[in-house]
């Protein structure tokens, strides 16, 4: 861990309320809008920066993350499946749902890869290793990329799409993978947070094609080069900073979510902002705009 930690930076509280659980902040550059969502507390979330105005729509179970799709809906990793949510009609229908549910397992982090479709991996919820990661296209076929997996975290995409990187937070590393044909191969790892003595949270990915972690033991986020290689330490507003995205007019903004109480026992913030979102200026880069989820055909039940 060399590289020193940068104090420069500007962080301004703008989330109307805490969460128990912020994840998943994602920047819809056709709207100017945030949303984020409160896994704990079942709440897809949405701020306009400009006007201040704000809503929430409450979700059927818990939920882990969210995507954009290309005619304005979001898609969503729900406890049980994955579903499309339409928040100005406040309405939601299930695009893919596993053949055998499960009470021990749900959907936890989850981005648009750049071909158009939702990757999102699982989690044990008791930290057992039941989480799959699975790719879902936009008429509800699925299939499972990975498995074995107890805290499915730091999912990303290198800027061209053909590398794609992966945590299982409790492993500690975040591995990189070549994503060219869409499959997965060639894992190595990209970078050992056990370093900064933190497991990886949720990631993003930079217009120079680096990577940007919450490290969310330590209240720190790191941005590594494409080498892996650690380039920056920023401090984070509070001490559980949970998952990352550039957004704002011209993507020059970092916004962080962060956690209150994860509700699992393993993440209590002791910090009096813990569960705020906050925006982050003066990092001097740029952002990419999020990919769309391509759909089609039918939502499968």
């Amino acid at each position: 861990m060399t590289a020193p930690i940068d104090t420069k930076i500007k962080a301004q509280r703008v989330g109307p309320s805490p969460d128990m659980l912020g994840e998943s902040p994602l920047w819809d550059d056709r709207r100017q809008r945030l949303y984020w969502v409160d896994g704990v507390s079942r709440m897809i979330r949405f701020l306009d920066p400009s006007s201040g105005a704000s809503g929430q729509m409450l979700m059927p179970s818990m939920i882990g993350s969210i995507g954009l799709c290309e005619d304005g809906r979001l898609v969503a990793g729900l406890f049980d499946g994955i579903y499309l949510v339409d928040l100005d009609a406040d309405s939601l229908a299930p695009l893919y749902r596993p053949a055998i549910p499960s009470d021990r397992v749900r959907f936890n982090d989850g981005k648009v890869d750049r071909q158009g479709r939702f990757v999102c991996g699982g989690m044990g919820v008791f930290a057992e290793p039941v989480g799959e990661l699975i790719r879902v296209t936009g008429d509800g076929q699925a299939e499972v990329l990975a498995n074995g997996i107890r805290i499915s975290n730091s999912l990303c995409f290198s800027p061209d799409g053909r590398t794609m990187y992966f945590s299982d937070s409790l492993d500690r590393f975040i591995r990189a993978y070549d994503y060219d044909d869409g499959e997965l191969s060639h894992p190595r790892v990209f970078a050992d947070t056990q370093q900064f003595n933190s497991g990886p949270d949720g990631a993003t990915v930079d217009a120079e094609g680096h990577v940007w972690v919450a490290l969310v033991n330590v209240g720190k986020i790191a941005r590594f080069a494409p080498s892996g290689k650690l380039e920056r330490l920023v401090e984070a507003p509070t001490d559980m900073p949970s998952c990352l995205a550039f957004g704002g007019p011209n993507l020059d903004q970092l916004y962080v979510t962060s956690i209150k109480d994860s509700g699992s026992g393993r993440a209590i913030s002791r910090h009096p902002q813990g569960g705020y979102l906050f925006a982050l200026d003066g990092l001097g880069v740029t952002g990419l705009a999020e990919p769309r989820m391509k759909l089609g055909g039918a939502a499968h039940v």
